[in-house]
């Protein structure tokens, strides 16, 4: 599920790559390392070690300011024992991606971004909200890598029923629901294909 989970170039950072324009390069490059990161950000800034995955699953990542939730990045890599390949980074909730892209951004707000409807997994399973980009604006970006984003229906309840939206299950994001549970942007990473898979 790696592979389905990323996508995205420009981002606004905030302490050494953190306060210029990001792109898919540098740290963020294709063929980005754990070495690489430990000589644009420090050895003290960067960690790796098990973290918790999706489905109650352990993975190895390396996170680059570890101990400051507003500023870590977190790696996982395609090639583990040479932290290599990145297969997706998540990003701090305060980055803006392409095109202004952010969390706390409604599902209406994304589709103008993108130009056109997109796709996302329905809400209340650890894959549930994530949606990447085919085609539109916020598709083919530079540098190879790919933007997911994941939403969140709104902390309100509503007195509808919602079941059209939950479970494993594929959603257009013309859905009226979708307004209705006020969901919004939640999290937002950047990912590359497997090397096995890449052009």
């Amino acid at each position: 599920m790696r592979a389905a989970l990323f996508l995205l170039p420009t981002i606004l950072l905030a302490s050494p790559a953190l306060a210029q324009e990001f792109s898919c390069e540098g740290a963020f490059a294709i063929d980005s390392s754990e070495a690489r990161l430990i000589e644009i950000y420090g050895a003290d800034n960067v960690w790796t070690g098990i973290v918790p995955g999706p489905e109650g699953t352990e993975m190895l990542a390396t996170r680059v300011f570890p101990d400051s939730p507003k500023r870590m990045l977190e790696f996982v890599w395609w090639n583990e024992d040479a932290r290599t390949d990145p297969s997706y980074v998540e990003l701090p909730g305060k980055m803006a991606g392409p095109a202004g892209v952010r969390a706390g951004m409604s599902v209406a707000e994304i589709e103008a971004l993108n130009g056109e409807p997109f796709t996302l997994s329905g809400f209340g399973w650890d894959y549930g909200g994530y949606a990447g980009f085919e085609s539109g604006a916020l598709s083919g970006l530079p540098g190879g890598c790919n933007l997911s984003l994941r939403f969140s229906p709104g902390p309100d309840p509503v007195d509808v029923d919602t079941d059209a939206i939950y479970g494993d299950r594929e959603l257009r994001s013309t859905e009226p629901l979708l307004e209705t549970v006020g969901a919004r942007v939640d999290s937002v990473a950047i990912g590359y294909p497997h090397p096995d898979f890449r052009d």
